[in-house]
């Protein structure tokens, strides 16, 4: 007979099968039911790997031939196979083969990695409890329910559910660096009926069933509960929550070992699931790429057809279409007209098919590659605090840096340091500042003291007892810690550093929290005395009540409530008569910039806590919207408290803060920051860091505006209507660029509040929401600055989502460091990640990390700017660049003119990084994908069409002369190729040398060695090797072509004329750039930007001092 309480555990199993899951403790099954069918989990093995061994050939290939540059290459080479074409199959194939194989080979060895890291935590060797012993396994071979044993300094093996510590009461200390970033160690839990199994034989005793949910991948989520069976039918069942679950790839800190259940493994643990990727980020230089092949193969099919009807039209004479020398075979004249007009039509594609530049795609991405390098090498990034620099997670948006139009910014540990300081406390109206004095006191109040004034000392004690109460700070000590003497070498750790400055500010005036020993927490109170509370529940803080609560007994037995939260959500859940004595302090301080916490309590009867207690703990242990009920039960107990005080907490100014912010704005980037704090302490801060000048006009759509009228839509539709006129009236319609008026006409700034934000967003079911939303864009593309306050994450993401949807399609950059940020980060076209104080979250989910964010000036206006115009120079050059022979058409891409533009493309500097970073309007003129518009395309394709106009009919009009050597020897075809191709070669070569700014050796070495080895190669091609091969139509043809002196002139003037115009432009700008000059030094004189300190140039770092700069 099975108990009664496993088999509704059973039940329960079977019916929510989908939703959650049962693990037997040891895989020892509490009874075997006839109607209950095991579950099946993965095993524990990491697999991170694309690839194996067998799939490795046609998985790979399969991707690399869904691009459409490497699909049509493929095409063109089985055409050469089948089709008789004017071309070798080699001239496509090698360079196509090119491709795909360094491709494959970069994409195996990233893979190879891989593998032998699985490999690497596949086969550590863990301890798992069976049959009451230690028995030793590799970590793959763990399988759910396995009780495992880790010991301290060991990274765990899989998710665990704490079972029990060497510890008596049943915590550990983790650190989860790897997973968030976060460095501070964390308190774990076992649940107290398990406290006490500390040894192999006692686990192995243990009868208990985990129930709880399938495998999410939220790291800061579990929803779980245990049954406990002990001699008695009845079961025990305890919550679990994720202060019971240890995640893998945490350490075990400061504990010596602990006893954990598997309940996820493999693929199916929590760092598992958050490692399988993000949405892939295109950048707007790779839709410009995009485009320019669909020209350039509309060309190329253009040419075909016009060559191929051409050809038709001049065969129509019978001479031509079979002379007397050439006569067509039978099956050539049975042949199908219409297929052989196909084939000829196929024969020209191959033959003008390198206008398509394979090479390209490969150099982009190496150049991309290795161009994120430097943004890691810059020393400029380095911060000593966290010995740390940046970080590139995504390669493919480097050049997208230099194209930013919108900047969306957090405010708390983004703007400001996140280091909080406790600057003052109010109680009753009474403002606390300074030390604690024991003979008078520590109060003053508002205005001129004209006598001493101070609420009661049992309210002054009660709150200060709140501020070392209501938190979740833990005690880190390097030694054992024993009574309140010992208190000054304690050290508080928290998740936010708000709670360690309020326990500091207590502790400030004389009351110390000294940690918590068996459930109980110490103080230590201004008369020495320690007192130990009973810490019964804690209502944790959450982004949408923005409060949190403990419920504690004192020794007297006495049941008090202590929260603490914004004004926001505790004003409405206390007394009305004691707000308006608070609520000044708590304004003033958000006007000078502090951050506000209200302070709560309230005494609860011992008949209504056992009501409280019976819900909490029902709310806790559902397993389904579990949140939404505990949400519910806390909602209710908060209420009807009493308002004891404030506190004021300042978070500074990150380092060059304002700095940054004002060249970002002379960028003519627009900036909003995005925070969920008050409005009065955003907009201080925004105030402080200049975001909003003294001349700013401020535009308010808030909560406050709204409210003065009955009817918040209406209201708000008025403000919006009012905010355009005023807008349109100063900014008309004109060509000019609106970034470029900024700084000429009246500034306005818009600040908005999440409520009004979601009536615009979420308005009535009728057409009003998107008039709302289409007004309030058209304010916002007129302002200068935005601040939004009080957003939910969710609500930072909508903002991005809006702006990115903007007519012109801008390019947003989101830069935040919180787990809140990460929405916004992941929408926005380029994401940068702070390394803050408030986890790895944001850092980990971004495409570029930085550890502070004056780094985003640098970062945008020299390394952006750099990057965007190296690719777009790359770009414009493989078109202008794009025949003869099968070898020198395969070489020409890949090793003739291939390794110059790659070198320019990372090492380019045509501006040098102090003056990108101190004239930040430098900016402006690549903004908006300047270099790759329709102008620059078609300027680089006419110098193309007109190079290729002088190499041919000038080498046409040399041969009109019958013979060229003194011997009267006649030249043919293969010369005159040759000649061409020599040109080609040389010009293409030298106009990057005349483009470069920059020179290093390694410029110098590619260049000149590039045009070195294609002489080398003609010799090598047309003598040495051409024994060897069938074809003699090479043979000494290049050393025959360079006997001649006629020819060597002829070479020489080609390739002049060919770089006349660009010779000509660049006297013509270098002239207009030192007129500038001149005017520049003369305005600095009299108004001088404001200038960082100088540094080397990143490359001049990176290499070596043999550069100089042309």
């Amino acid at each position: 007979m099975e108990p009664q309480p496993f088999r509704e555990l059973l039940l329960c199993a079977e019916e929510k099968r989908v939703g959650t899951r049962t693990v037997f403790v040891g895989n020892h099954p509490i009874s075997v039911a006839e109607d209950y069918i095991a579950q099946r989990f993965c095993d524990n093995r990491i697999v991170s790997s694309k690839y194996t061994f067998w799939n490795f050939i046609p998985k790979n290939l399969f991707e690399q031939f869904r691009r459409i540059a490497n699909f049509y290459f493929l095409i063109i080479f089985l055409v050469q196979v089948t089709v008789d074409t004017p071309t070798s199959p080699v001239t496509s194939g090698l360079p196509l083969f090119f491709v795909i194989t360094v491709t494959a080979i970069k994409q195996g060895y990233e893979d190879w990695l891989r593998h032998r890291a699985d490999k690497e935590v596949n086969k550590r060797h863990v301890y798992i409890i069976e049959n009451a012993k230690r028995v030793r396994k590799e970590s793959e071979k763990i399988k759910v329910g396995d009780v495992v044993e880790v010991q301290a300094d060991e990274t765990f093996p899989c998710d665990l559910i704490l079972l029990s510590s060497c510890t008596s009461d049943g915590t550990c200390y983790v650190t989860t660096a790897s997973l968030d970033g976060e460095s501070n160690c964390k308190t774990h839990f076992a649940v107290r009926d398990t406290i006490a199994l500390g040894t192999a034989e006692s686990i192995d005793r243990l009868r208990a069933a985990i129930e709880c949910e399938q495998p999410q991948p939220d790291l800061y989520k579990f929803v779980g509960r245990i049954s406990i069976y002990s001699n008695s039918p009845e079961a025990v069942a305890r919550s679990l929550g994720p202060e019971n679950l240890l995640l893998k790839g945490a350490t075990l800190k400061n504990t010596k070992k602990i006893y954990g259940v598997a309940v996820y493994t493999g693929m199916e643990t929590k760092m598992a699931l958050n490692y399988q990727g993000k949405s892939q980020k295109r950048s707007a230089v790779e839709k410009s790429i995009n485009l320019f092949l669909i020209v350039y193969l509309s060309i190329l099919l253009t040419k075909a057809a016009v060559c191929t009807i051409l050809k038709y039209v001049w065969q129509n004479t019978p001479y031509n279409d079979e002379p007397w020398y050439n006569q067509k075979t039978q099956k050539e004249r049975d042949t199908f007209k219409v297929l052989k007009m196909f084939t000829d039509f196929l024969s020209f594609m191959v033959l003008f098919n390198f206008i398509i530049p394979v090479s390209m795609y490969v150099t982009v991405e190496m150049q991309k590659f290795l161009g994120s390098f430097f943004i890691s090498w810059d020393k400029d990034f380095y911060d000593e605090e966290i010995d740390e620099g940046a970080l590139v997670n995504t390669s493919d948006l480097n050049e997208e840096l230099g194209q930013v139009d919108y900047v969306f910014t957090d405010k708390t540990g983004t703007l400001t340091e996140n280091s909080m300081e406790f600057i003052e406390c109010c109680i009753d109206g009474h403002t606390y500042k300074g030390v604690i004095q024991e003979t008078d006191g520590f109060s003053q109040t508002d205005g001129p003291l004209t006598y001493f004034d101070k609420a009661d000392k049992s309210r002054e004690e009660l709150f200060l007892r709140a501020l070392c109460l209501c938190h979740t700070v833990e005690i880190k000590t390097n030694d054992a810690v024993d009574g309140a003497t010992e208190s000054a070498e304690l050290t508080y750790v928290a998740s936010s550093p708000d709670e360690i400055a309020l326990v500091k500010g207590a502790k400030k005036y004389g009351f110390t929290f000294l940690g918590i020993h068996n459930g109980y927490m110490r103080v230590e109170n201004q008369r020495k005395e320690i007192e130990d509370y009973e810490l019964l529940h804690t209502l944790n803080f959450d982004s949408d009540r923005r409060r949190m609560s403990v419920i504690v007994r004192t020794q007297a037995g006495d049941i008090l409530l202590f929260c603490k939260g914004a004004d926001s959500t505790v004003f409405p859940r206390v007394q009305n008569h004691e707000i308006e004595a608070t609520k000044a302090h708590v304004e003033q301080n958000a006007m000078d910039g502090y951050r506000t916490l209200c302070v709560a309590f309230k005494e609860i009867a011992p008949d209504d806590y056992e009501r409280i207690d019976r819900q909490l703990m029902e709310a806790k242990m559902a397993l389904q919207d579990r949140e939404e009920k505990l949400g519910k039960v806390f909602d209710d107990i908060e209420t009807n408290m009493n308002l004891i005080g404030a506190t004021a907490v300042e978070d500074k100014l990150q380092d060059q803060a304002a700095e940054t912010i004002e060249a970002l704005h002379a960028a003519g980037l627009k900036v909003w920051v995005l925070t969920g704090d008050k409005m009065e302490t955003a907009k201080s801060t925004c105030y402080a860091c200049r975001l909003f000048q003294t001349s700013t006009e401020l535009l308010e759509l808030t909560t406050k505006t709204i409210e003065e009228s009955e009817r918040k839509e209406d209201r708000l539709h008025e403000l919006l209507i009012e905010y355009r006129k005023k807008l349109v009236h100063e900014f008309p319609k004109s060509t000019r660029s609106l970034k470029k008026t900024w700084t000429e006409q009246q500034e306005y700034g818009l600040i908005i509040d999440g409520s009004t934000l979601s009536l615009i967003l979420n308005s009535s079911h009728d057409s009003s929401s998107n008039n709302y939303k289409s007004i309030f864009v058209q304010i916002c593309m007129k302002c200068t600055a935005v601040l939004c306050c009080r957003m939910a994450p969710l609500q930072k993401a909508q903002i991005v989502r809006m702006v990115k949807n903007l007519k012109g399609s801008p390019i947003t950059l989101s830069i935040g460091d919180g787990a809140n940020d990460v929405s916004m980060i992941l929408e926005s076209h380029v994401g940068i990640g702070i390394k803050g104080k408030e986890g790895r979250q944001a850092s980990r989910n971004s495409d570029y990390s930085v550890p502070k964010f004056k780094h985003l000036k640098k970062l945008l206006l020299a390394h952006g700017h750099l990057y965007y115009v190296r690719i777009a120079h790359l770009v414009q050059y493989f078109f202008y660049k794009p025949l003869y022979d099968a070898a020198y058409l395969t070489m020409y891409n890949i090793c003739f003119t291939s390794l110059p533009i790659l070198a320019y493309s990372l090492l380019e500097q045509h501006i040098d990084i102090d003056t990108l970073t101190s004239d930040p309007r430098l900016y402006m003129k690549i903004s908006g994908n300047s270099m790759l518009q329709w102008g620059p395309f078609l300027y680089w394709t006419f110098l193309a069409a007109f190079e290729g106009m002088v190499f041919f009919f000038g080498t046409y009009f040399l041969f009109q002369t019958s013979s060229l050597e003194e011997n009267a020897k006649v030249y043919g075809n293969w010369t005159f190729g040759t000649i061409v191709f020599t040109v080609l070669v040389f010009t293409v070569t030298l106009k990057l040398a005349l483009d470069t700014r920059f020179w290093t050796w390694i410029n110098h070495f590619v260049i000149w060695g590039s045009l070195a080895f294609y002489v080398f190669f003609s010799f090598f091609w047309g003598g040495i090797i051409w024994p060897f091969l069938k074809q003699q139509r090479m043979y000494f043809v290049f050393a025959q072509m360079l006997s001649s002196v006629s020819i060597w002139l002829a070479i020489i003037l080609l390739v002049f004329i060919s770089l006349f115009p660009e010779i000509l432009l660049i006297v013509l700008k270098n002239v207009r750039r030192r007129s500038a000059r001149r005017n520049l030094s003369c305005k600095k004189a009299s108004d001088s930007l404001s200038t960082r300190p100088s540094v080397r140039p990143l490359l001049l770092r990176t290499f070596s001092d043999e550069s100089n700069i042309l």
